[in-house]
């Protein structure tokens, strides 16, 4: 409007382009909107091209390729993986059509379709807000007290299988829908136990069985090797756990190691459930172990390196669930 305004004042059409940075062409293009339909042929006209023009993809095959991504694995339709990226997304669309998009556009269609990239996530599974508010109230509280009084110290256990066709990372999915993800049957794998203190402790214990009351028994006679005062070891009600093996090795170790139950289905009150949730991630992502002995040297090998770095084994009681113990008030958790 203002150049217009130049041209009406009688300013020349070369100083209209000069004083505001455009061509001839445009001054004329001004000035015969103005002549043709006054002010309201010179109002801003959206640019670039309407949303879904010059698409490479018709509608009907970007809901095929949608549907795709939400009901199959790319392993399922010939692809290399278990979960969906932008890469593995445009191998799709060129095996389907034919057609190469670069990974923006990827992007773009995926925006498009209301898709975003998100972790894949558990069921959840229930438990009893009384009991795991008694934990916080009553039975955490004895326990805390019970090591101060003779001179102990907490650990918090458990055990975790680590399998060799293992899924970590994100994958993409409908907004607001956590993606599932269908696992494969049974390669090779193999299991683990640790223990960690909010000191910055940890101990471990790589093994091929299945985890059994003999496997927690020899865990338990290597952790004791390591102190020179009294365990209270904070664990979940795991069968082995409550074994008479276990029950009977406990009897006979009262000065060594004193077990103490969380409540059922409460992992998150678990700080050690966050060193298995690490292990899992720090395991490499590209590099697929051979078989179980190499699974289990880089199994071996992350907990080696957590045991150097006692500021991250402290950090596992940082996260909301599990901040409680650290706390000197616990009843006010």
């Amino acid at each position: 409007m203002r150049a217009v305004a130049a041209l009406v004042a009688g300013r020349g059409r070369e100083d209209v382009a000069a004083l505001f940075g455009v061509s001839l062409k445009a001054v004329d293009i001004w000035r015969a909107k103005w002549q043709a339909g006054g002010r309201e042929a010179l109002a801003m006209q959206p640019r670039g091209k309407p949303v879904g023009v010059h698409q490479v993809l018709g509608e009907a095959e970007q809901a095929g390729v949608r549907q795709a991504v939400l009901d199959y694995r790319p392993c399922d339709v010939g692809l290399n993986g278990q979960l969906w990226t932008r890469r593995l997304i445009g191998e799709l669309i060129t095996k389907l059509y034919r057609v190469r998009l670069t990974g923006p556009g990827v992007g773009k269609y995926l925006r498009r379709w209301g898709l975003s990239f998100q972790r894949p996530d558990k069921r959840a599974v229930e438990q009893d807000p009384e009991a795991v508010a008694r934990w916080h109230q009553e039975t955490w509280p004895k326990v805390r007290a019970k090591a101060k009084a003779d001179g102990g110290e907490i650990l918090f256990a458990d055990q975790v299988g680590i399998r060799s066709d293992q899924v970590t990372g994100r994958t993409w999915g409908e907004k607001g829908k956590t993606p599932v993800v269908r696992r494969s049957g049974n390669r090779f794998s193999v299991n683990a136990m640790s223990a960690i203190s909010a000191k910055g402790r940890m101990h471990f214990m790589v093994f091929a069985e299945s985890f059994t009351a003999e496997v927690m028994c020899r865990f338990l006679d290597r952790l004791a090797g390591h102190f020179d005062h009294k365990v209270h070891l904070v664990v979940d009600g795991h069968s082995a756990h409550r074994s008479k093996k276990v029950h009977d090795w406990l009897a006979a170790h009262p000065d060594d190691v004193e077990l103490h139950f969380l409540p059922p289905y409460s992992p998150e009150l678990n700080p050690d459930e966050l060193v298995n949730a690490d292990l899992k991630h720090s395991l490499p992502r590209q590099h697929r172990a051979r078989d179980q002995a190499e699974l289990a040297a880089e199994t071996r090998r992350f907990f080696h390196r957590r045991q150097r770095q006692p500021h991250l084994v402290r950090g596992y009681f940082g996260g909301p669930h599990v901040r409680y113990a650290l706390d000197k008030n616990p009843v006010s958790f």
